[in-house]
């Protein structure tokens, strides 16, 4: 694999709604791609049973994210629902790139839009669509995480952020997993062979 040697210096965001598939498409990259690092949101919703801390997300408490937020520490940060907060910590990415490795964000449409605007080519933002709001519906039935008040608020924001694809360079149409996962590749790979200028020379 031919691969530019300031690839280093790139990020790649995929974007799209809860149940896009984005995740599934992010965990295939980093295994496909072994010079990307995942970088970990941090988040105030509850620690699942099958999450580590520091590995899928950075947990914690709204008054640690606030503080965080004062203290500018955040790439972008979004207060999703009352005390329900995700934001990209800028330590993590700058640890990430300090390292050599590319940064790889799976993270939600408000918050890659916010990411677009501190980056031009360095930056390769990929948008996952669902197919339908329906097929949505039944992706997210399936995981069986929501409760029907989680469920409905998960659906009228999947609704409205399906809005900006538009606003996004690129756009997965998520109908067959293994297509769109291939055409993922695809789009990082011709990214990470791109001739590309030194990071003060970028856009």
């Amino acid at each position: 694999m031919k691969i530019n040697p300031n690839y280093q210096h790139k990020l790649i965001l995929f974007c799209g709604p809860s149940g896009s598939g984005k995740t599934t498409i992010v965990h295939h990259l980093l295994k496909k791609f072994p010079m990307m690092r995942f970088s970990v949101s941090a988040t105030t919703r509850p620690k699942r049973e099958n999450e580590t801390d520091g590995i899928d997300y950075h947990f914690l408490s709204p008054e640690e994210f606030r503080a965080k937020i004062a203290n500018n520490e955040f790439l972008e940060w979004e207060e999703v629902y009352k005390d329900r907060y995700y934001g990209s910590l800028k330590s993590e990415v700058d640890r990430i790139l300090n390292e050599g490795n590319i940064a790889l964000f799976d993270i939600d449409v408000v918050g890659g839009l916010n990411i677009r605007k501190n980056y031009g080519r360095q930056l390769l933002d990929v948008f996952v669509m669902p197919p339908s709001v329906d097929e949505l519906h039944k992706r997210l039935v399936a995981r069986a995480t929501e409760d029907e008040e989680s469920l409905r608020k998960r659906l009228d924001k999947a609704e409205e952020e399906m809005h900006a694809a538009f606003q996004f360079n690129h756009v997965i149409v998520n109908i067959d997993l293994q297509k769109a996962i291939q055409e993922a590749e695809d789009k990082v790979l011709a990214f990470l062979e791109e001739e590309f200028p030194e990071p003060d020379e970028a856009e």
